[in-house]
């Protein structure tokens, strides 16, 4: 077996067929996508045995502070050979190349959770996927005095603008085991749906909420970022704004929105339940030191 880094769009494509393979259930970035994430941390890798791609893995810095992430996944049937402990080795290798002290994953079943136990990882966070059949979905109304919301396209410059004051600040509000660390560029990349919707109140961002459409599932869509500034929780804006994307899901013809949303974050999960989202998996963080032993 070999492990080779992913150059071509070839590579990313069957990158994506490992990834789909593994976890089917989960939207996957496009290559467009992937390309606009590559980064001199970021490497993507392939485990190749007698021609057949049978693994893939990720290595990056974590948007948690301090950290670096892995993700490595082989497929079922050639799993309990060492390819996936020789592509964890890989990458956590890469994280600390990275000057990294720990790195975490995320692994949703049990056999995972046993692979990662096995090398030393414990769990330290839980994220719970939410799922939403979309059907007749009303414009929503009641939206506070002197508040509107918009489509970001409307006003292409107001998103890299409310960064240093509007994301910052709900960034810092994740209810997570440690502290997000997510740049500018992340922030207009990686954090930017398609639709995104601002509320605005003013030029000042105070809210948001968007979907990002499956590209495997053109009748399905994940949600992006929906966060409201702290002076504007409990006025009914981030209720609005779901509201007003499973509007927009219907119009356009989707049928599914999910979302992921940490454990502790217990407003945004009973908002979810109120919707009429429902619990379909649970997804668990581990994390341990690095290096890892040789």
């Amino acid at each position: 077996m070999e492990l080779s880094v992913c150059v071509t769009d070839e590579d990313y494509e069957a990158w994506r067929a490992v990834r789909l393979a593994v976890v089917p259930g989960e939207r996957c970035l496009t290559v467009g996508e992937m390309r606009a994430q590559d980064s001199a941390d970021r490497v993507l890798v392939l485990a190749v045995k007698d021609g057949e791609v049978v693994g893939s893995g990720l290595a990056d810095r974590s948007d948690t502070a301090g950290a670096g992430f892995v993700a490595p996944r082989v497929l079922t049937e050639h799993r309990r050979q060492g390819v996936g402990s020789a592509l964890l080795s890989f990458l956590a290798e890469h994280c600390t190349g990275l000057g990294v002290s720990t790195v975490v994953a995320g692994v949703d079943d049990e056999g995972s959770l046993t692979f990662a136990e096995r090398h030393g990882f414990v769990e330290v966070d839980r994220e719970i996927e939410q799922v939403r059949a979309v059907g007749d979905e009303p414009a929503p109304t009641g939206l506070p005095p002197g508040v509107e919301v918009i489509e970001a396209r409307q006003r292409p410059h107001l998103w890299a603008a409310c960064f240093d004051t509007f994301g910052k600040e709900v960034l810092a509000d994740f209810a997570l085991y440690a502290e997000l660390d997510i740049s500018a560029e992340q922030w207009n990349t990686t954090w930017y749906g398609d639709p995104m919707f601002l509320a605005l109140h003013g030029d000042d961002v105070i809210g948001c909420a968007g979907l990002n459409r499956d590209a495997e599932r053109p009748g399905r869509a994940e949600n992006a970022l929906t966060a409201v500034s702290r002076t504007w929780r409990g006025h009914g804006i981030a209720s609005y704004l779901k509201r007003h994307t499973l509007h927009w899901a219907a119009e356009h013809g989707l049928e599914e929105v999910t979302t992921w949303t940490q454990v502790g974050n217990a407003p945004m999960r009973g908002l979810n339940e109120h919707l009429g989202y429902v619990t379909a998996r649970t997804s668990i963080t581990v994390s341990r030191a690095l290096p890892l032993p040789t």
